[in-house]
């Protein structure tokens, strides 16, 4: 046959490989960083975009996104253009979708410590940068499936499948999950409430690790496995019951994040039986991973890449053992809102993703280069260190979870909780949080190690070019099926079908928990005593959200005697009707809050917020003294936020929305009054206007700051529902 010559495109494979290290250090820097401040809560104080609540969801879209995003895109772009034989469609295309997600993750970088935030995990980005990042994934499609359809190999590898599934699934749950109802530039609030909310949500939030950390790093592992081992993948066949049954049960896990919770049983029970039907496919691509390297242990003992893939193929088949059995309801009791889910996190993040990622930056980086490694030895000692950081990191947090488990749920003889205060088992867990900080820095020296190694390489090695290549063109055949060619044979070479087939696949579980919950009304039964949030008290929850409140502190009260006792009548779907976003959450370093209005007067919550320690000894909860500053509340924006309301069907009447500034001002009034009950708060006071008059600055009253909003709101928590009184924290 007559080769045509063309070029494989390295240039981008090497930007996205220098964005993944950078990405990197930025991202685990901000981890450690957040660990340390469990041990020092204060360590930023008074800087608002340095504090705990907007940095963490900083900490986990660098390190999903942005190191890990950029990993798959390097990955992808090498791993595709070899498999099909041919260069990616459009250089164009290449280049903005580069261009493009690195603006977006400086966006992020930017927007999430100023406290722009939907709140919604893995999803906190305003709907500005969601547009951006669906215009960006669609460019990368096109620029995909360009590529497949330009091709010179027929077959399509099952690496590829994996690609399709990922863009596909990607696409689908970050629109549906991303629908909100913008009021400003950098303001917007989800169309579904509450329990509603809460599911889509979940189904994003668990298929955003399926098909953003799994599906394409599966892909990468078919690919770079054997090419890596020099081995034939061991089993083709156990590859596709891998890829159908995997993208096929994943999408239905998504509610066994909100077990015990206010979602309908029927979704619950649902969510579990799939999540546990996910060992079988899970454990069949670890099986087909580990099993290629059979007769190339030897090349382990002296290869650092198949070391890191060795490590990391097992961590996500821990991983995956582990979520099917967290989702059984017995376990999940014990589990959630524990540590033990930050340990689960972390294996397969810091494993899975994270030593993919270092074996295939290894690899590809000598071979674009055209040189050796600089140091074998170098990132031996990264592997063994990085370990060692994982082992340091799970293990501790482990323990703590079993830890507050066990401390929240124990009784006394006559019944009252042993440990009533939530501090207790905090202060009890605080050696392990600083071994998990020793973990973090353990595994971010090595990625330093991996900056170094990786800079030396390069320096040493040719200039990045564009690779020659050769190949026959592909000869156009028959449409229809061959004779005797079976069904996924034929797939195999027909991408536009294999991506008709992948979405079917991932639509059919969605749309059977999704639509039911949205539109049988039933599913969310309504209470008459629930009314909307007051102006003042909606400013304070979107001051809530902003300072990220929601990553320690869960609004959910689960049907245990022992949260019952300690935080009063479980939840009800019918709270949450007026909840846009719902606030749910899913941890809880500090104790839950849905009941907590009225259980502490507004002096106690005015200087808890100043100094979380003088009121409570031993909290890790950081001051917020902005909220303080003599500075008046934003409200320009209350009408036009009520507004938005009411289009999404909270019963607002129009003469509240036209005197929504005279009641927030009536309501922020009668807090400051409040306070004044407080004779330090009164000298505190005084002192303040005088200080404010001593540099010329004008004195804003305590009604107007931001302080008030959120003590209203914290103050309105539960108030709807009737509450057993209790003397617990």
């Amino acid at each position: 046959m007559e080769m045509e010559q063309f070029y494989y495109d390295n240039k981008i494979v090497k930007k996205f490989i220098y964005a993944t290290i950078l990405f990197g250090v930025v991202g685990m820097l901000v981890g450690l960083t957040l660990a340390l401040m469990y041990l020092f809560p204060n360590m930023t104080d008074g800087i608002s975009w340095l504090s705990y609540g907007r940095l963490r969801p900083l900490h986990t879209n660098a390190v999903i996104f942005a190191f890990v995003g950029n990993a798959f895109f390097a990955g992808m772009y090498y791993s595709l253009q070899r498999l099909l034989k041919a260069r990616m469609f459009s250089d164009f295309l290449s280049n903005l979708h580069f261009w493009g997600w690195q603006l977006i993750i400086v966006a992020a970088a930017i927007t999430l410590p100023l406290g722009y935030t939907s709140s919604k995990e893995y999803a906190e980005l305003e709907w500005p940068i969601d547009i951006a990042i669906a215009l960006i994934w669609v460019v990368m499609g096109i620029n995909m499936i360009g590529t497949m359809l330009r091709r010179r190999e027929r077959h399509l590898y099952v690496a590829i499948w994996f690609y399709i599934a990922t863009f596909v699934t990607i696409a689908v749950l970050h629109i549906f999950n991303n629908i909100e109802l913008p009021v400003s530039a950098l303001k917007s609030y989800s169309v579904y409430a509450g329990v509603q909310d809460a599911l889509v949500q979940w189904w994003y939030g668990h298929n955003a690790v399926a098909f953003f950390l799994t599906t394409p790093f599966l892909g990468l592992m078919y690919y770079f496995v054997p090419k890596v081992a020099n081995r034939p993948i061991y089993s083709y066949r156990l590859s596709i019951i891998h890829f159908w049954s995997l993208i096929f049960i994943y999408i239905w896990a998504g509610p066994h994040h909100l077990l015990y919770s206010a979602l309908p049983n029927w979704a619950q029970n649902l969510g579990v039986a799939f999540s546990v039907m996910l060992i079988a496919p899970s454990w069949g691509g670890m099986i087909n991973g580990l099993l290629t390297l059979r007769g190339a242990w030897d090349k382990v003992r002296e290869e650092p890449v198949l070391k890191f893939f060795v490590v990391a193929i097992t961590g996500y088949g821990m991983a995956t053992f582990e979520g099917p059995m967290l989702s059984l309801k017995n376990v999940n009791a014990i589990a959630h809102y524990t540590d033990w889910i930050v340990a689960h996190v972390h294996v397969g993040a810091l494993a899975w993703n994270g030593f993919m990622s270092f074996g295939i930056i290894y690899w590809l980086i000598p071979r674009i280069t055209k040189s050796k490694l600089f140091s074998n030895k170098l990132a031996n000692f990264h592997f063994w260190i990085g370990t060692l950081g994982i082992i340091f990191y799970t293990l501790p947090m482990y323990v703590a979870g079993f830890q507050q488990a066990s401390m929240w749920k124990q009784f006394n003889p006559d019944g009252t909780l042993k440990y009533g205060n939530f501090l207790e088992t905090v202060t009890t867990i605080m050696p392990l949080y600083w071994m998990r900080a020793i973990g973090g820095t353990l595994y971010l020296i090595g990625m330093f190690i991996l900056v170094y190694n990786i800079i030396m390489t390069v320096r040493k090695g040719q200039t990045i070019e564009d690779e020659l290549a050769q190949a026959p063109a592909l000869q156009k055949i028959s449409k229809s099926r061959i004779g005797g060619e079976k069904f996924h044979s034929w797939l195999e070479r027909k991408p536009i079908q294999l991506t008709i087939l992948a979405t079917v696949a991932i639509l059919i579980g969605g749309i059977i928990q999704i639509i039911p919950t949205l539109m049988v009304k039933s599913n969310i039964p309504t209470i008459s005593s629930v009314k909307p949030y007051s102006p003042l008290e909606l400013e304070g929850r979107d001051l809530y959200i902003r300072e990220g409140c929601v990553g320690c502190h869960s609004q959910s009260v689960r049907p245990f005697r022992s949260e019952v006792e300690r935080y009063g009548p479980q939840s009800k779907a019918g709270e949450f009707v007026y909840d846009h976003p719902f606030l749910w959450g899913s941890k809880r370093t500090g104790p839950d809050l849905l009941r907590v209005g009225g259980k502490y007067n507004d002096n106690w919550h005015f200087n808890h917020f100043w100094n979380p320690q003088s009121i409570s000894a031993g909290s890790i909860m950081p001051g917020y003294k902005w909220l303080f500053d003599n500075k008046p509340m934003d409200i320009s924006l209350t009408q036009r936020k009520m507004q938005a309301m009411v289009t999404l069907g909270v019963p607002y009447s129009p003469e509240e929305v036209a005197n929504a500034q005279q009641a927030l001002r009536a309501q922020a009034i009668s807090i400051e009054k409040n306070l004044e009950n407080d004779p330090d708060f009164v000298k505190s006071y005084e002192d303040s206007k005088k200080k404010a008059a001593a540099k010329g600055e004008k004195f804003v009253p305590m009604n107007e700051r931001e302080i008030v909003a959120l003590i209203a709101y914290i103050q309105r928590l539960g108030t709807d529902i009737k509450v057993k009184k209790t003397t617990n924290n």
